[in-house]
């Protein structure tokens, strides 16, 4: 039997992409972690970035957004609000886009809610450029969509590793480095070209908290996202979009410190193995198609590149909405703000202003209504999902696809927290115990986008 041809997952369609500096002003409130000694950073580390790629099967329908900001957390309803009024605006339906984070944690605030703090004053300005910079991005990525091809590969690479760690000490999870459990290490990625070949834009999906800067780190910065951004955009002359997968227990072996230059190397490995990747692939729009034997001493297997014959088109979408309970011992808000009122302590302060960011995010009522947008663009999956969520997601939606790829985005279009599996609850993993959600939630969600990704398939 003859071998089929062999050619990259893909969708034929017409694709734009754009890309905007969105560095936050020095001196903007960008206290990320309860130890941290200061509330505004003291200078830049690396830019921040803005990054629209825009899906159509034809340039006469409705378009899809992929959108990713190099910033941290959904603090409120407000900046998710007035983020999604821009992208509409610019001529994307609601329902057909979602907002993602790269989850640096040494970013910029940029909810009004915490506009009281220091250098809070800069928040709602900020907010607002960002909104225009998104307007911009989006007008321009349709304004020069052309037709091309999505091409897709994955690889591995090993910076992320398992970061829920037993306590020798303490019956609890602590929060870093655990050499004894395996981690998904999956690096998904996407190349989008025109039809001369030429790429337009390039797509990364990996799963791994930037938290190599900690509270020591006085400088403003993508963390290691920004070195990795610099090596892709370098190396493909085009913008790199970043998705954060599914990594509510993933993180580099080596963080928590000051020196930005660990997160510049980390950056780099995940950069060039992304790199690797995308010379790896095949030419674009092209297959390697069995043309026979030639016989040189040893008998050769010949394989001829070539225009490929059939490249996937068409769109299927799903907005899929999931109700899901609160924990019944989550504090009320007017508890959370007594509570803050008398609070003396700048950690203790910090861990109870989170508290009361989240329940006034999920309300107080029993339960939450979350929105999952599943997208498939000829052999291609995207699956949004909002809040922190620990790996075996991805690994069951990429289990459930098959040979289609899977492509995974977290905290996207908002976030209440974290979404664990039931075990850590058990264990006192750090997730567990500061997730609004009910024991069970996490798997309910994982049975639930399986079913409806069977939908697409």
């Amino acid at each position: 039997m003859t071998p089929p041809p062999f050619h990259h997952p893909a969708f034929q369609g017409v694709f734009g992409a754009a890309s905007r500096d969105i560095t936050p002003p020095v001196g903007i409130h960008s206290r990320n972690w309860g130890a941290a000694a200061h509330d505004t950073a003291e200078g830049i580390h690396r830019p921040f970035g803005l990054k629209v790629l825009t899906v159509q099967e034809e340039r006469d329908q409705s378009p899809f957004a992929l959108i990713s900001f190099d910033l941290g957390w959904w603090r409120s309803k407000i900046e998710l609000a007035a983020l999604s009024e821009a992208v509409v605006a610019a001529g994307v339906p609601a329902g057909h886009f979602f907002l993602s984070l790269t989850h640096t944690h040494s970013g910029p605030i940029f909810s009004p809610v915490l506009s009281e703090k220091p250098g809070g004053d800069l928040i709602a300005p900020y907010l607002k450029f960002l909104c225009s910079r998104l307007r911009e991005s989006v007008e321009e990525a349709l304004r020069n969509a052309q037709a091309g091809i999505w091409e897709t590969t994955s690889g591995r690479c090993g910076i992320a590793s398992n970061r829920d760690l037993p306590d020798p000490h303490a019956d609890r999870l602590l929060v870093g480095w655990n050499p004894e459990q395996e981690a998904d290490d999956t690096l998904l990625v996407g190349r989008i070209s025109d039809l001369s070949g030429k790429c337009l834009a390039t797509v990364v999906n990996y799963a791994c908290h930037p938290t190599i800067l900690d509270g020591k780190n006085r400088l403003l910065s993508p963390d290691f996202l920004g070195a990795m951004n610099e090596v892709v955009e370098r190396e493909m002359q085009a913008p790199c979009l970043f998705l954060q997968g599914a990594s509510g227990e993933l993180a580099p072996r080596e963080q928590y410190v000051g020196d930005p230059a660990v997160a510049d190397r980390t950056g780099r490995a995940l950069g060039h193995t992304a790199v690797g990747l995308f010379y790896g692939m095949l030419h674009p729009g092209q297959e390697l198609v069995y043309s026979g034997a030639v016989e040189s001493g040893a008998p050769l297997a010949m394989w001829t590149s070539q225009p490929r014959r059939h490249a996937s088109t068409g769109i299927k979408a799903i907005e899929a909405r999931l109700e899901l309970a609160l924990r019944a011992d989550l504090p009320r808000a007017d508890e959370l703000r007594s509570t803050l009122a008398s609070c003396q302590d700048r950690v203790e302060r910090e861990r109870i202003q989170r508290s009361l960011n989240k329940r006034e995010l999920v309300g107080d009522g029993q339960s939450v209504t979350q929105t999952h947008h599943l997208w498939r663009f000829g052999d291609l999956l995207i699956v949004s999902v909002p809040d922190e969520v620990y790996s075996e997601l991805q690994l069951a939606l990429r289990r459930e696809a098959g040979a289609l790829p899977v492509f995974v985005a977290t905290l996207a279009s908002g976030s209440n927290g974290y979404l664990t599996p039931s075990q850590t609850f058990a264990a006192g993993g750090y997730a567990a115990v500061i997730s609004p959600y009910a024991v069970g939630c996490f798997e309910q969600t994982v049975s639930f986008l399986q079913a409806e990704l069977k939908k697409l398939l």
